[in-house]
């Protein structure tokens, strides 16, 4: 009896060293501290690191090693800012009338698995159908592939604001949209569009709080929720535990919502000083996009491309992100990463870390601005944002020090989430 256990011990503790992974770093990013680590080796059990070591260590013969030692490993990226149900086209006007939410459904599939071949591990989808709440779903449940998905569910907006999904169509199917559809106007429609939202399986809550670009509707910056609106929406979502975003680009929309407690600014791009006062003031962080904003820009040029009555907005708004992150940057305004990916095409994300250090951020800061702080934002920072015990296996890999040149980020060669390679 006595040999029997010995040997069930011994093909257990065999069984267990075999789902032993060894990464072998030739440089890795330390976030927390914000250095580069030389000859590290990463242990991964199952879908979590189990240690993290100095040099080469030997690895046991029923472990796995993944050689990248020729390579810089860094943690798996945040975008805080994507739309994953869509991508930009001359049709995207007309896909809301030719796709049903399955055709949705596989566009967003394919969306998903591109953003993380691009290395990012982790997303928030700021706005769509709902569908990309399924999606979120169906990715944590292995039934799919992609990044771990923090969904918004649809955003909710005012009537007739950037997030009114009925802009643009003629009277008989404009109908009226409530807070079901993402609709509001008032306090208590506000509440009821969080709770709907939660209902619906939300994790964050988005808002349009002023006119936006690529909305049928004339303008792309004036404010469109007053701040009592605002404030019912984020201390309702605070109830749920939800964190809150909002799409503005115009000054005063941003001013309300920073005094309503709103934590991240999307876009911000007619911010003034004084807003960038307010958001320090509050704690609040800026997700630039910018990105986003020279491609509408460049997109704005192709006669035909946007409805001509979003082409002078694209044209306006677009080239200037850029510069007001330059300018909240140095004024120490908090950042978080973010692209609107899906305004341009999706697996691009990366070209924000250039077009960030390109204007003054160090690119160790930009790096953390893609792991710690959105893990951090997101209250998942014991589980995701860094390389370290007891953190899910979300891991990337690039061919050069992107410390010395950014760019690599855009050439991811290695991925893994949760202790699984989906890219080698």
């Amino acid at each position: 009896m006595k040999s029997v256990v010995f040997f069930f011990i011994f093909f257990l503790s065999l069984s267990l060293s075999a789902q032993q992974t060894y990464i072998y770093c030739g440089n890795l990013v330390d976030v927390e501290k914000g250095e580069m680590l030389s000859e590290t080796t990463i242990i991964i059990e199952k879908d979590l690191i189990v240690e993290v070591k100095n040099g080469f260590v030997n690895v046991p013969e029923n472990s796995k090693l993944i050689d990248l030692r020729e390579s810089t490993v860094l943690p798996g990226l945040f975008d805080m800012h994507v739309h994953l149900e869509s991508e930009t086209s001359e049709d995207k006007y007309i896909e809301q009338f030719t796709l049903n939410d399955a055709d949705v459904a596989f566009v967003a599939q394919a969306h998903a698995k591109t953003t993380l071949m691009a290395g990012f591990t982790s997303v928030r989808d700021l706005g769509g159908s709902g569908v990309n709440t399924s999606l979120r779903d169906a990715i944590a449940k292995g039934l799919v592939t992609g990044p771990t998905v923090y969904s918004a569910g649809k955003a909710i907006a005012t009537t007739g604001g950037h997030a009114d999904p009925t802009n643009g169509y003629k009277e008989d199917l404009m109908g009226v949209p409530g807070p079901a559809d993402g609709v509001i106007n008032g306090t208590a429609e506000a509440r009821e569009a969080v709770r709907q939202r939660y209902k619906n399986g939300s994790d964050v809550i988005k808002i349009t709080a002023t006119g936006g670009v690529l909305s049928v509707a004339k303008s792309g910056s004036n404010p469109q929720f007053f701040e009592d609106e605002i404030r019912a929406i984020v201390e309702t979502a605070n109830d749920y535990g939800m964190l809150t975003a909002a799409h503005a680009h115009g000054d005063e929309g941003m001013q309300r919502a920073i005094k309503a407690g709103i934590k991240t600014i999307e876009h911000g791009t007619l911010m003034s000083e004084e807003t960038m006062e307010l958001m320090k003031q509050y704690g609040t962080y800026l997700v630039p996009t910018i990105t986003a904003g020279k491609s509408v820009a460049e997109l704005a040029k192709i006669v035909g491309y946007y409805p001509d009555l979003v082409v002078p907005k694209a044209k306006a708004i677009g080239p200037q992100l850029q510069n007001t992150f330059e300018k909240a940057y140095k004024k120490g305004v908090n950042i978080a990463f973010g692209t609107d990916a899906g305004v341009f095409k999706h697996g691009n994300n990366a070209k924000e870390f250039g077009y960030m250090v390109e204007v003054g951020m160090p690119a160790m800061e930009a790096i953390q601005s893609a792991t710690v702080i959105p893990a951090q934002l997101l209250k998942v920072y014991s589980l995701y944002g860094s390389i370290d015990k007891g953190k899910k296996a979300d891991i990337i890999a690039v061919k050069k020090n992107p410390i010395e040149d950014i760019s690599t980020l855009e050439n991811v060669i290695f991925v893994m989430k949760h202790g699984k390679v989906v890219k080698q």
